[in-house]
């Protein structure tokens, strides 16, 4: 059983957590994937049997209002760059989790404060009983 955490730490692990999150990179969602096939030159080396045709060709996958979005990463370069990205969002997704649960150890640590209404302010105003003359 583990010692429950004062609401200052919680706190002050919630603002190294946004700290975090600010100081990331450019990210992106998505992966990167190798793609082989066969071109349409009929009388390429890849149309010959067991030749394992063109590729590896890397690409960037992700989804944009869900629909599966494709892109060629033409060298080594653009794919470094997007395996730093995809790296970044990865660490996106895990600081947020861990926010999330943070904050849910706050809510339940934080004491509730008491409602500023007045006595008069709290009762519930009565609706009033007299009818609309009908048309």
């Amino acid at each position: 059983m583990s010692i429950p955490k004062s609401l200052e730490s919680l706190e002050q692990q919630r603002a190294n957590i946004t700290n975090q999150i600010a100081a990331l990179g450019d990210l992106r969602s998505g992966s990167i994937t190798p793609t082989t096939g066969r071109c349409g030159k009929p009388n390429c080396h890849c149309h010959q049997p067991k030749d394992p045709g063109h590729g590896p060709n890397l690409r960037l996958t992700y989804k944009v209002d869900g629909k599966t979005v494709t892109e060629s990463l033409s060298d080594q370069a653009a794919t470094r760059k997007a395996e730093r990205e995809i790296a970044e969002f990865r660490k996106l997704q895990g600081l947020h989790k861990e926010l999330i649960e943070v904050n849910t150890q706050i809510c339940q640590v934080r004491p509730s404060e008491p409602d500023g209404l007045s006595p008069e302010e709290k009762k519930r105003r009565k609706r009033s009983v007299k009818k609309l003359p009908a048309k």
